[in-house]
C-alpha cells in the first residue's frame, strides 16, 4: 500500500498550484479580453441604450468584471486613422478647372458631429464654456468619459501653432485649384513646398515653445503665398469644396482619437490597477509561505450567533473591504458586538484571510467566506457558484415634454444574483447589515439595529428619481405599481425572518426563469428589473440623508452634504481607489486605508 505524501510535501505543493492558476489567470483575462471585444459587442457609452426615449440603461454592468469594459475594441484597431489627401505632383499641362483630377477621388463619409466646445471670447481664465447639448450629446455615446474629459478641457494657449494650422488648412484648400491654371506653375511650386514646411514643423512641435526660431520667416511666406493664391482666378466653389473635405476628414479623425481616448478611459476604470494586482498576489503567495494565525479560532462562537450585529458585504477587493470595514468600526462607540462577514470568491479568498489575520479592527470580528466553497455545499441546484458583485445600472432619463438638456444621468446600484442567496449563506441568523465595498462609513450605524421594519425585508434608501413606471419595458407582463420608487444598494438592512417567511429566493429564482424564458438574459442584465421586482412592497424606505451617493461620477456634490452624511457610496465608475477617481472626494476613502503595510509598500500603493 503505498504511503501517502507527507504534510509538509502536500503544503509545499499548495502554493506552487495557487502561483501558478494566478500566473494562467494573469495571463489568460487580457487574451480573453481582446477575443470578447472582437466580437463587436456593447458601445463606448456606460450604457447599451435602448429604443426607449425615456430611459437608457444598460445591457449588463458589473464593475468588477474585466470583459465588462465596454466594446468595440475591434472597430478601433480597424479604423484607420483618417489623413489628409497627399498633394498631388504639379502638372505643366493645360488642364480644366475642374478639382476632380486634383483631388485624389474618395468617398467621404460624412463625420458623426463631435460636441465641440464653446469658447467664450475674451474669456480669461482659460476656462471652456460648455453648452447642455453638447454635454448630453457626448454622454449618450461616450458615458461618463465626456464628464471626465471636459473636466480636464483647456483654452488652446499656444496661438502660433493655431496660426500654423489654420494657415495649412487654408493653403492645402487653395492648392488644387492654383495646380491646375496655366502659368501659375511656380506658384503652386511655392504653396506645395509652403504646405510641405508647415507640415514638417507641426510633425515636431505641439506647444509654442517647440517651434523653431525661423518659424516668424516661415509663417509670413506663408501668408505672402496665400495672399497670391487669393488673388488668382480660381473656382471659388472648388475652394469651397476643399475646405469642406478638409472639414469632414479632420472631424473624422476628431471622433476617432475620441473614441481611442473614451476606450482607454474606460480600461482604466474597469481593469484592476497593477499595485492592487500586485497586493493580491503577494498577499495569497504569503499566505501559503507562512502559518498565519486563523481568527476564526478566537471568534468562531461570534459567528453564528444572532444576539450580535452582523454586517455583509461581498467584495474581491481587499483594500475596499477593509477600508469599508474600518470606517465603520471606527465610527462606532461600541465594537465588541460587531461581526462582519466578507464573502469573497475562491481566488481572493487566501489573500483576504491574511490581510484580516494581520490587521486587527478594534474588537469587531471579521470572518471571510469562499462563495463557491459555500454554494456547492448548499441544496441548491442549478445555481451558479460564481461570486456576482453589486450590478450598476447608468439611467438616462428625461421627460419627452422637456428639451434633452434636462435629461438627468444616473447611476443606480442594486443586488446582484449572490445577494439573493444570503438566507443560504448565513442560515442561523436574523438581521444583517449589508455594506457595498465602495462605501465609507462616517457615523455610527447602531441605531440601524433598532429599527422596527414591520413587515418589510429590505431596509434601503429609496431612489425616486426612477420609478418603476420608467422600466415598464424591462419589467415585462408583471404586476408593479408604476408610481413605485427604485432603490439603492449599498446600505441595507435585511430581515432575513421575514426573508425566509415570505420566500424572497425562491420568487427571485422564479422571476429569473421567466425573465431567461421570454429572451436569454444574463445574470448582470437581468439584475435591475429582478431586484426592483422581487423586493415590490418590502422596502422599507431608510432616511434620504443617511447616505450620500454619486461620488463616483458626480463632481458637484456639496461637501457639507458630504460631511454630515452617515456614509458615503462612491457608486459610479470613478472609484477612490482609482487614479481616475474623482479627485475631491478620494480624501474620504483614503483616510481609512491602512497605513505602513509591508506588502503595500512592496506593491506601490500609497495615497
Amino acid at each position: 500500500m503505498k504511503a501517502s505524501a507527507p504534510p509538509q510535501a502536500r503544503r509545499r505543493r499548495g502554493p506552487s498550484l495557487v502561483v501558478l492558476a494566478l500566473v494562467v489567470c494573469s495571463l489568460l483575462v487580457p487574451v480573453a479580453f481582446v477575443f470578447f471585444f472582437s466580437a463587436g459587442y456593447g458601445s463606448f457609452a456606460d450604457e447599451r441604450p435602448q429604443e426607449d426615449f425615456d430611459l437608457h440603461l444598460p445591457h449588463w454592468s458589473n464593475r468588477d468584471k474585466d470583459q465588462d469594459v465596454p466594446h468595440l475594441v475591434h472597430e478601433i484597431k480597424e479604423l484607420p486613422v483618417p489623413t489628409i489627401p497627399t498633394i498631388p505632383e504639379v502638372s505643366t499641362q493645360t488642364t480644366k478647372q475642374d478639382d476632380s483630377s486634383a483631388v485624389p477621388k474618395q468617398i467621404i463619409v460624412p463625420p458623426k458631429p463631435l460636441p465641440s466646445p464653446n469658447v467664450t471670447t475674451g474669456n480669461t481664465d482659460g476656462a471652456i464654456r460648455l453648452s447642455e447639448e453638447n454635454k448630453q450629446a457626448c454622454q449618450i455615446e461616450f458615458g461618463s468619459y465626456c464628464l471626465w474629459s471636459f473636466e480636464r478641457l483647456e483654452y488652446m494657449k499656444d496661438a502660433i501653432v493655431k496660426r500654423l494650422k489654420d494657415q495649412l488648412f487654408v493653403a492645402r484648400s487653395y492648392f488644387p485649384s492654383i495646380a491646375k491654371i496655366q502659368g501659375k506653375e511656380a506658384l503652386a511650386r511655392e504653396l506645395k513646398q509652403c504646405i510641405q514646411d508647415h507640415e514638417k514643423v507641426l510633425s515636431e512641435s505641439i506647444v509654442d515653445g517647440d517651434l523653431p526660431s525661423f518659424i516668424a520667416k516661415k509663417m509670413e511666406r506663408m501668408e505672402q503665398t496665400i495672399a497670391q493664391a487669393k488673388a488668382s482666378p480660381v473656382d471659388c466653389n472648388n475652394v469651397i469644396r476643399k475646405l469642406s473635405q478638409i472639414l469632414g476628414l479632420t472631424e473624422d479623425e476628431a471622433h476617432f482619437h475620441r473614441k481611442q481616448s473614451a476606450f482607454l478611459y474606460h480600461l482604466g476604470v474597469y481593469t484592476m490597477p497593477k499595485s492592487f494586482h500586485c497586493l493580491t498576489m503577494r498577499l495569497t503567495v504569503e499566505y501559503f509561505k507562512s502559518t498565519p494565525s486563523d481568527p476564526d479560532g478566537f471568534y468562531l462562537e461570534k459567528f453564528n450567533m444572532p444576539k450580535y450585529r452582523h454586517y455583509v458585504l461581498f467584495s474581491k477587493h481587499v483594500l475596499a473591504a477593509s477600508v469599508t470595514i474600518n470606517s465603520t468600526v471606527m465610527s462606532s462607540e461600541v465594537t465588541g458586538n460587531m461581526v462582519f462577514h466578507v464573502v469573497t470568491d475562491k481566488l481572493n479568498y487566501f489573500g483576504m484571510k491574511l490581510w484580516f489575520s494581520r490587521h486587527s479592527f478594534k474588537e469587531a470580528a471579521i470572518h471571510v467566506i469562499n462563495y463557491e466553497e459555500v454554494i456547492t455545499q448548499s441544496f441548491l441546484k442549478n445555481v451558479p457558484s460564481e461570486l456576482f458583485l453589486p450590478e450598476e445600472f447608468r439611467v438616462s432619463i428625461h421627460d419627452p415634454e422637456m428639451p434633452p438638456t434636462k435629461s438627468r444621468m444616473e447611476y443606480i446600484s442594486v443586488f446582484s444574483h449572490s445577494h439573493f442567496l444570503l438566507p443560504e449563506i448565513f442560515t442561523s441568523l436574523k438581521k444583517v447589515v449589508l455594506l457595498d465595498d465602495d462605501m465609507v462609513v462616517q457615523h455610527d450605524l447602531s441605531f440601524l439595529w433598532d429599527l422596527d421594519m414591520g413587515e418589510k425585508v429590505n431596509g434601503a434608501v429609496r431612489f425616486c428619481g426612477v420609478k418603476l413606471g420608467h422600466l415598464r419595458k424591462y419589467l415585462g407582463d408583471n404586476i408593479y405599481e408604476a408610481k413605485s420608487c427604485a432603490w439603492m444598494s449599498g446600505l441595507n438592512v435585511i430581515d432575513l425572518e421575514k426573508w425566509r417567511e415570505y420566500k424572497v429566493t425562491d420568487k427571485y429564482l422564479q422571476l429569473l426563469e421567466q425573465f431567461q424564458g421570454e429572451r436569454p438574459t444574463s445574470l448582470q442584465e437581468a439584475a435591475l428589473p429582478l431586484s426592483l421586482l422581487t423586493f415590490h412592497n418590502l422596502v422599507y424606505p431608510l432616511d434620504e440623508t443617511l447616505t450620500v451617493s454619486e461620488l463616483g461620477y458626480n463632481f458637484e456634490v456639496d461637501t457639507d452634504t458630504i460631511s454630515n452624511a452617515a456614509a458615503l457610496h462612491y457608486n459610479g465608475l470613478r472609484k477612490p481607489w482609482l487614479d481616475l477617481g474623482i479627485t475631491a472626494y478620494r480624501k474620504y476613502w483614503w483616510r481609512f486605508l491602512t497605513r505602513e503595510e509591508q506588502y503595500m509598500n512592496d506593491c506601490n500603493l500609497h495615497p
